[in-house]
């Protein structure tokens, strides 16, 4: 790793930027390097916290997918169609979600409705309950001590802004990528 990307940590000693694939940050953009890792390791740890947080409030079983296409049939209390949920979560296989959506009415968290023609999904009772659960639960173990980091959040909502901008970027390499 050239010294242009060396970094200097909190003791002053030469350390690269935390990667998982040096030799993908050996390029002219090595921080982009360091967001992917970062995205990884978030991505990672938060799929782990929805299912542990979701066994916590009382629904054990339910997969990050799930969980995630459960709150969003529980947003804003309207119904949802398999083509809204895809788009909102940014999901081109649709089977996936289709099939969350089962498993997520099979469990009465959901339940299915009709749009004219289309098939809509939208939260049950019970559903609203465990997301509830689930709410009260992340403001207790997760909200309340990332608050105490003292972080700002103006610049969380920018990094969330940002992390949105740089998905499309990704979005339109993976297009450009599949015309190869």
């Amino acid at each position: 790793m050239s010294d242009a990307v060396e970094q200097k940590n909190a003791d002053g000693l030469g350390v690269g930027p935390v990667v998982s694939s040096s030799h993908l940050a050996s390029g002219e953009l090595p921080a982009l390097s360091e967001v992917e890792f970062a995205v990884t390791m978030m991505v990672n740890a938060y799929h782990r916290w929805m299912v542990r947080c979701m066994a916590a409030a009382g629904q054990e079983g339910l997969s990050p997918l799930e969980t995630l296409v459960l709150h969003s049939v529980n947003h804003r209390e309207r119904s949802k169609t398999l083509a809204d949920l895809c788009l909102v979560l940014n999901i081109e296989d649709t089977h996936t979600v289709s099939y969350a959506l089962k498993k997520l009415e099979k469990a009465g968290l959901i339940q299915s409705g009709k749009r004219g023609k289309e098939k809509t999904a939208e939260i049950t009772d019970a559903g609203r309950d465990l997301c509830d659960a689930y709410k009260q639960l992340r403001d207790a173990l997760l909200v309340k001590p990332v608050k105490e980091l003292g972080l700002d959040e103006a610049e969380l909502s920018r990094l969330a802004s940002v992390l949105r901008s740089v998905s499309g970027h990704y979005d339109q390499a993976a297009r450009s990528a599949a015309a190869m």
